[in-house]
């Protein structure tokens, strides 16, 4: 009896696993397309927006409350999240032609079939309107900023084409978080603070990429793609650390126009040795490093992400115990008698 009432329940929860089964088989291409297995590039993309947001909450005469500043994290985080994707299935429909003759990346669903070319403009249209969605969540200014981005999303993978430093152009892609972040926060753009942020981002990136180059420079040399580790070859090392030590020189530079202090310093420091440090210990020789390099540079970005927490933590207990520290409101010695808008006479504490 106790058999015959197992079986059904059995045969069911058999055929629920083998839906999801088909499920996740008709659902992994889409995955893979979109790096959802590889979110460091997420990361890269999600850091640029928290500098600026959490820079903008620190700086202004009142610290912003950190219910707002914890509601544009999560849309940027979200955001993030969907558009990279996005800008990984714009870059597989350009490349994926190239990407069938390099080794790294001939599996990836479109070189390899898995997912057509009218599937996966299907699947960016999808993208771009979850992406929209959130972006309508700001203010004007910033949908019009952040709308302006996608000149650079779309171009990015062509200028592998054409130049030999579309690194440049990817930072100026990923790091425009850097100024969107501001004005989502305050509606306004402060120049002084956004562009040094924006331009030690950019600098950031033209590191981390350049190292991720060098998995593939050999296959790139072969297919005809462009990039800047064929372009600075044996001075790659060099120009890395020019590069770092300009993007920690352009962090401090906001970070003095915000009046921030020691804590911010601190990540600004550390960000910097986050670059240094990869940049000699990587080999360049061996795609393995630098893959293991790329993958370790969103430290320096969490490092600085760290010391703008720790300054607007500290902003916000100042302002805290600055409110505590205020005098009580001065009492009204006199009062407006009912109906005829002139004061109740002040007892004289002398009248007995």
């Amino acid at each position: 009896m106790s058999l015959a009432r197992g079986a059904p329940a059995t045969s069911l929860a058999a055929r629920l696993r083998a839906s999801l089964a088909h499920v996740r088989q008709r659902t992994r291409p889409y995955e893979q397309l979109a790096r959802i297995d590889k979110p460091a590039g997420t990361y890269l993309l999600y850091l640029p927006c928290t500098w600026s947001i959490l820079m903008a909450a620190s700086s202004t005469a009142i610290p912003a409350s950190p219910v707002l500043t914890a509601k544009m994290l999560a849309l940027f985080g979200t955001g993030a999240f969907i558009m990279r994707g996005a800008g990984c299935t714009i870059n597989d429909l350009w490349d994926r032609d190239f990407d069938r003759q390099v080794e790294r990346t001939k599996d990836r669903p479109l070189a390899s079939g898995a997912v057509s070319v009218p599937q996966a403009v299907a699947f960016l249209a999808v993208q771009c309107s979850a992406g929209l969605a959130v972006l309508t969540q700001l203010n004007w200014t910033s949908i019009g900023l952040g709308a302006s981005s996608l000149a650079f999303v779309v171009s990015y993978p062509l200028m592998k084409r054409i130049t030999y430093y579309p690194q440049l152009v990817l930072g100026l892609t990923f790091n425009w978080g850097a100024l969107l972040g501001f004005t989502a926060m305050t509606n306004t753009l402060p120049l002084d603070q956004a562009l040094p942020l924006y331009g030690g981002g950019i600098a950031w990136t033209l590191v981390y990429d350049t190292l991720y180059a060098h998995q593939d420079k050999r296959d790139d040399i072969q297919v005809g793609v462009k990039s800047t580790a064929l372009a600075f070859a044996d001075r790659t090392k060099p120009i890395l650390t020019g590069l770092a030590l300009t993007s920690g020189g352009l962090f401090a530079m906001s970070g003095a126009a915000a009046g921030l202090g020691v804590p911010y310093a601190m990540g600004v420091t550390a960000a910097t040795a986050n670059m240094l440090y990869l940049t000699w210990t990587a080999n360049l020789d061996d795609p393995a490093s630098c893959g293991r390099a790329f993958r370790l540079s969103s430290w320096g970005g969490v490092f600085l992400g760290m010391g703008l927490s720790i300054e607007y933590a500290r902003r916000l207990s100042e302002e805290q115990t600055k409110r505590q520290q205020e005098p009580p409101a001065v009492p009204v010695a006199a009062t407006e008698r009912a109906g005829d808008g002139e004061p109740d006479a002040v007892p004289n504490p002398r009248t007995p």
